[in-house]
């Protein structure tokens, strides 16, 4: 009788679990609600409870309240007065922010000044310029923030930009950077020298030798009184794209070795060299390299001189006696020619506020409208393709028709090699040809040194 009486006790508890269960859940007082709690706790028990990841807040890039921010550039002082003038229009038409911009110096000590701040997670800027090299380094580091999702969620035309400068200013397909004042290599050349002694631009590599012969004056003791031209020995940019067009891979597919001790590229250093004992040009190095090349232009010692398009405006203000002409460099099997200039970036560690008010002045300072007043007041090319084939495009061609040899050529030019130890690369590279065109060392057994050190770099870094 009492196993009878168990089983029915056990079978009523049962059956009143089903009815509660079927009930609609009703607001009830703590006292009433505890066995249910002990229900559920001892369910919890025995099946773990799957809880829901709450959805990550969708991020504002809107700017809601006033904010003051720093913008670092490397533009020298004789464009202070345009930068006076572009941030002051930003800083009127935009009440909730207040731009400072802050010169910190070249290129060099900008990026110096930028990874030191990064690192120690404080002193950051809003925005900041940087050379175009650095795009790869920055974005393998993490110190720039993403650019993409600005992008997508404000509806921005990076398109207008054109692939060549997308690709520049990118890193695995993130747009870490945006371009800003870009340029490219040409040669300046005295246009009223060459009319006056019939001395043709060379189109072609090939060509060079009988261009440089023509171009170079010499005084009776052999003494060189007129270079041909001046190659910039400083800054590897100036000549990569010889050995470029020449076929010659300064970072092989591989990513981790380099073709530079290779045939065509040792061919090409062997002619380079050949021309500097000539006396057909010299090798541009060391302290104040730029200036006396510059100099030398100017007072007519030098025929022509390898820069860049940047440098327009101050080669034709500088310029009293002649007119300046720019010709694209010569050609190998190719005529690339590389992006440079400067890129606009956000700091990664910012806080989304400075990011907001960042951005709003990012798509201010590489607008339509600023754009033109840049490459008007600088020297730098027009970015914007929808700049570029307008009637203002046309205007500006028609008051600096020189750049008709970059606006025939826009295709042709790329974006620079992208690597994580390209800086280290070209520092390499820069040191042994020093020693080949200076000094005048053996060109194989030197090259063939560089490539090992070059190689150990590329390897390390990726």
């Amino acid at each position: 009788m009492k196993k009878i009486l168990s089983v029915v006790l056990i079978l009523s508890a049962v059956f009143a679990l089903f009815i509660s269960c079927g009930k609609k859940t009703e607001p009830v007082a703590a006292a009433t609600a505890a066995p249910a709690q002990a229900v559920v706790a001892t369910a919890a028990e025995k099946a773990p409870a799957v809880v829901a990841t709450p959805a990550a807040p969708a991020v504002s890039y809107e700017v809601t309240e006033p904010i003051t921010i720093e913008w670092w550039h490397a533009l020298e002082q004789q464009y202070w007065p345009l930068v006076d003038e572009i941030v002051g229009g930003f800083n009127n038409s935009n009440p909730l922010i207040k731009v400072e911009a802050k010169y910190i110096g070249n290129y060099t000590t900008l990026n110096e000044t930028l990874v030191a701040a990064h690192a120690a997670g404080t002193g950051l800027p809003a925005l900041s310029a940087a050379n175009t090299p650095y795009v790869a380094e920055y974005g393998k580091g993490g110190l720039t923030e993403n650019l993409s999702p600005y992008i997508k969620a404000t509806g921005y035309d990076i398109d207008d930009f054109g692939a060549g400068m997308i690709a520049a200013t990118s890193y695995e397909g993130k747009q870490v950077t945006v371009p800003f004042l870009i340029s490219t290599q040409v040669m300046y050349y005295n246009k009223t020298m060459a009319e006056k002694e019939g001395i043709v631009i060379p189109t072609r590599i090939d060509d060079m030798e009988a261009f440089l012969a023509k171009a170079t004056k010499k005084a009776a003791d052999g003494t060189t009184t007129r270079w041909a031209t001046i190659v910039p020995g400083w800054d590897q940019w100036y000549f990569e794209t010889f050995f470029l067009n020449s076929g010659v891979k300064i970072v092989n597919d591989d990513r981790i070795s380099t073709d530079l001790a290779g045939p065509a590229a040792t061919a090409l250093t062997k002619k380079f060299q050949d021309w500097v004992k000539k006396g057909y040009t010299y090798w541009a190095s060391g302290t104040s390299a730029s200036s006396n090349m510059r100099q030398n232009f100017i007072d007519q010692k030098a025929f022509s001189v390898i820069h860049t398009s940047s440098l327009y405006n101050t080669y034709v203000n500088l310029v009293k006696d002649f007119e300046v002409g720019m010709a694209w460099l010569p050609a190998g099997d190719t005529k690339k020619s590389e992006i440079g200039g400067s890129v606009l970036l956000i700091p990664a560690k910012n806080d989304q506020k400075t990011k907001n008010a960042a951005w709003a002045f990012l798509q201010y300072l590489i607008g339509k409208d600023v754009n033109m007043k840049w490459a008007d007041g600088t020297g730098y090319i027009p970015t914007r393709n929808s700049v570029i084939t307008t009637s203002e495009g046309q205007e500006f061609l028609n008051r600096k028709p020189a750049f008709k040899a970059i606006f025939d050529n826009l295709d042709e030019i790329n974006p620079r090699i992208q690597h994580a130890g390209w800086n280290q690369l070209a520092t390499i590279w820069r040191s042994y040809l020093d020693q080949i065109m200076i000094e005048g060392v053996e060109v194989d057994a030197q090259l063939e040194m560089m490539a090992e050190e070059i190689n150990e770099v590329l390897e390390d870094s990726e």
